[in-house]
């Protein structure tokens, strides 16, 4: 009985086959389609490269490893000589991280560009170096991984706009070149910033009747130049202003929102 049902499942397979034989030879170009790699590449993706990454679209084994998915060696092999990238402050840091896909997210349709910042991201990828190389890194590793623990323990810190992980960035080693303080706050910026963005809600300027702006604000190069007189005092109407008098023309509510005038734009 075994034996004839083994027969059966047989004569069926034999026949199924012969019949998608007979139906692909009759649709050749449909046959060699269903044969090509990039047919079952393109039936598994979950979505369109992004239009730098295009032309990789038919060849996954570029950056997809078989057992581990993408790998930071792969994105490394086109984007070791990035030298706009390496070169700038802000970016600096590339050349030593070790994983690319936290920021970096593909298969999300042909947008011009794959990054997405992530700083609790990039905390937990310098902290798992840290880890690896605790002596050379000179920290003390556990210290650091019980303060994470309290700091997501009690999440009403005094740094309650940032995850704990945000905590032990170092913000001046990427933003100090834009920094706009003047090293008059010092380089913690993580104290009033949060990384979502840089305003800070809670701010409140000092009284639009003080007259201490130079505290905190430069005047622009325009200002130390002839176009301070010829234009700038004569559009506020303030033939005699000096260069530190913000308070005559300025108002707090914005640099281009002169008394008397308005909003001004020159250019």
């Amino acid at each position: 009985m075994k034996r004839r049902t083994m027969l059966a499942l047989l004569v069926v397979a034999f026949v199924a086959l012969f019949a998608a034989f007979l139906f692909f030879s009759r649709h050749h170009s449909e046959r060699r389609t269903l044969l090509r790699a990039a047919t079952w590449q393109h039936m598994a993706m979950p979505g369109e490269l992004s239009q730098p990454h295009a032309f990789l679209e038919n060849n996954c084994a570029a950056c997809h490893t078989q057992t581990k998915g993408v790998e930071a060696q792969n994105c490394i092999v086109c984007h070791a000589d990035n030298k706009s990238l390496l070169q700038r402050q802000p970016t600096a840091f590339h050349a030593e991280i070790s994983e690319c896909t936290a920021c970096h997210l593909e298969h999300q349709g042909r947008v011009p560009s794959t990054t997405r910042m992530d700083h609790v991201s990039l905390a937990r990828i310098g902290f798992k170096q840290l880890k690896s190389e605790p002596q050379q890194a000179g920290v003390d590793v556990a210290q650091i991984t019980r303060w994470l623990e309290e700091a997501s323990a009690a999440p009403q810190s005094a740094l309650a706009h940032l995850r704990p992980e945000e905590g032990l960035l170092n913000c001046a080693a990427c933003h100090q070149t834009k920094e706009p303080h003047r090293g008059f706050f010092g380089l913690d910026c993580a104290q009033c910033h949060g990384t979502a963005k840089w305003t800070i809600a809670e701010f409140r300027h000092p009284s639009s009747a003080s007259q201490s702006c130079a505290q905190c604000h430069q005047a622009p190069p325009s200002h130390y130049m002839e176009h301070f007189r010829m234009i700038s005092m004569k559009v506020a109407s303030q033939e005699h202003a000096n260069v530190s008098q913000c308070f005559l023309c300025h108002q707090t509510t914005s640099w281009n929102d002169i008394q008397g005038v308005g909003f001004y734009k020159h250019h």
